[in-house]
């Protein structure tokens, strides 16, 4: 082996170097005729970022904002998902009616009481996604009142993985739609009226 392959040059690691993290480039402008595909983040191409559900809310949130996301998928010890967590289940009425039936304060609030636990998730199949266009993902979103909706793939042994993410307010800026605010039925309203000419409704 020895008179096959010589050895490689090795250097020193530079002081301050950083290290690269999968991503992904989704198009810029989307129209809602578009592969639906283009407007969802894909977790074989980017890192999702996870919570436990024994974690701290206060916590929780300061990921999110220090990793620049809306979202957490809360994970069990083996990794497998025990549930969904956005800043709307933080900064909306949640953690408000917890304090409401349980007493304490807001630093008492872990992800798991204010989490969307597994049981109550609907996820999109990433086979009826490859076949949808932009305006179908806006208008499942509409009908069930979110602004977020999970993909998942099936895996061989009959489990299924969590495969994708879609965010309402992600396809908004796509759809070059500015949305400042939080609440489901204005997002959508201003999505509505900024493509009301195009005539187009979702």
């Amino acid at each position: 082996m020895d008179r096959e392959y010589s050895s490689l040059n090795a250097h020193p690691l530079k002081a301050g170097s950083n290290f690269v993290r999968p991503t992904q480039e989704l198009p810029e402008k989307v129209a809602l005729g578009d592969p639906a595909l283009s407007v969802m983040t894909d977790l074989k191409c980017v890192s999702v970022v996870t919570v436990r559900a024994k974690t701290p809310m206060e916590k929780a949130h300061a990921k999110m904002v220090r990793y620049g996301v809306r979202t957490l998928l809360v994970l069990d010890e083996t990794d497998k998902v025990l549930g969904f967590l956005t800043t709307t289940d933080i900064l909306g009425e949640k953690p408000m009616r917890f304090l409401q039936h349980h007493g304490g304060t807001h630093a008492d609030i872990l992800v798991r009481d204010i989490m969307t636990p597994q049981r109550e998730l609907e996820v999109l199949h990433l086979a009826d996604i490859k076949s949808a266009k932009v305006g179908h993902v806006l208008a499942t979103l509409k009908a069930a009142g979110r602004q977020h909706a999970l993909v998942v793939e099936d895996n061989a042994n009959g489990t299924q993985a969590v495969r994708g993410i879609f965010s309402s307010s992600q396809i908004a800026r796509q759809l070059g739609v500015n949305v400042h605010i939080a609440e489901v039925a204005r997002t959508f309203a201003e999505i509505e009226a900024a493509l009301a000419d195009s005539h187009v409704l979702i």
